[in-house]
């Protein structure tokens, strides 16, 4: 009972923190918007500029960038309970490579990441992902010990770049506006600013976190390892693959919208156990919540301090999770 009280106030304060980031992106661009103005056009009592404004340019980025955040931190909490590995996070282990390699196969065909085809665009990069995935776990695993950590790591850094090369050659053949699209995904830029683009996440995110949540108890089952948990009724085969499908899911669709960000799937779980505890089911929430603060929050960041050469929001995530990476890297023990 006390841990749960202390996981609820830990979601509490990050939800409160998450809204006054929001309150700030909202008021942060070329014309500014003080709260007071945002309310009034909430409200429909703005003008037709802070209306424009509100609605076809700040609100539908801000949404992508919450829904985006927590899809991949939630994903990196997933990755990191099937594999038993502190440093699993999509970006890491290779499955933002694979959804790139789908975007560009996307592009390739479409020629275009707006209007009703880019409902699609979450089934291309899923795709990606799973075949990225599928490589990684193969080439991880082994009869007798089952999935390697330290061996997963080093196989999703080789292949993410065997991936990445692929993509890269792919989009030198793409003409000039898709191929600058393509190299702004890749720094991880929050790209996606159209209503129609938030429709496409949402369904992915709402439908999806849900059903991670309800599978918690399993993340918890395989901390203790396969054997144990085999041993008390877990099918332990096939809840490691149904989540890691969840896990490519959310990642895959997320940085669709959003950009190759890395390491909020890394950060904003280890962040979220140390405050709400080890049990999924109580930090996960707070991790998605941290996802989201971390993503606003650097895009806020990339948008206002360098004004008007904005940075992407990956680059100043990787500003951060980078060091991060190196301290789990070298705390962690194999």
């Amino acid at each position: 009972m006390q841990r749960a009280r202390r996981a609820w106030w830990v979601s509490i304060i990050l939800l409160v923190i998450a809204i006054v980031v929001i309150l700030i992106s909202i008021n942060t661009g070329t014309i500014r918007l003080s709260p007071l103005r945002v309310l009034y056009t909430l409200l429909g009592l703005g003008t037709r500029q802070e209306h424009m404004i509100m609605f076809d340019y700040r609100l539908p980025r801000i949404l992508i960038t919450i829904l985006a955040g927590a899809g991949i931190a939630v994903a990196g909490v997933i990755l990191q309970g099937t594999s038993r590995n502190s440093l699993a996070d999509p970006g890491v282990l290779g499955i933002h490579a694979g959804a790139g390699f789908g975007l560009i196969v996307f592009v390739s065909f479409f020629r275009t990441m707006d209007g009703p085809v880019s409902l699609m665009i979450p089934l291309f990069t899923f795709a990606g992902g799973v075949l990225t995935a599928v490589v990684i776990f193969l080439l991880s695993y082994d009869r007798q010990r089952g999935l390697l950590p330290i061996r997963m790591i080093l196989v999703g850094i080789a292949v993410a770049a065997g991936i990445s090369a692929i993509t890269l050659l792919l989009s030198l053949k793409l003409d000039e506006d898709t191929y600058t699209f393509t190299a702004t995904w890749l720094a991880g830029s929050v790209w996606a600013r159209d209503w129609v683009h938030v429709w496409t996440l949402l369904p992915w995110i709402i439908l999806l976190l849900p059903l991670v949540y309800w599978h918690s108890r399993y993340l918890d089952l395989f901390t203790l390892g396969d054997e144990l948990a085999s041993g008390i009724g877990s099918q332990v085969n096939r809840n490691r693959i149904g989540l890691m499908l969840l896990a490519v899911a959310l990642s895959s669709a997320s940085v669709a919208m959003v950009g190759s960000i890395g390491f909020i799937g890394l950060i904003a779980p280890h962040i979220a156990r140390q405050l709400a505890g080890t049990q999924h089911r109580y930090f996960m929430p707070a991790a998605a919540l941290l996802g989201v603060v971390i993503l606003l929050t650097a895009d806020t960041i990339g948008r206002s301090i360098f004004h008007p050469n904005a940075v992407p929001a990956g680059v100043v995530v990787a500003a951060i999770g980078g060091p991060y990476f190196l301290y789990l890297l070298f705390k962690s023990k194999f």
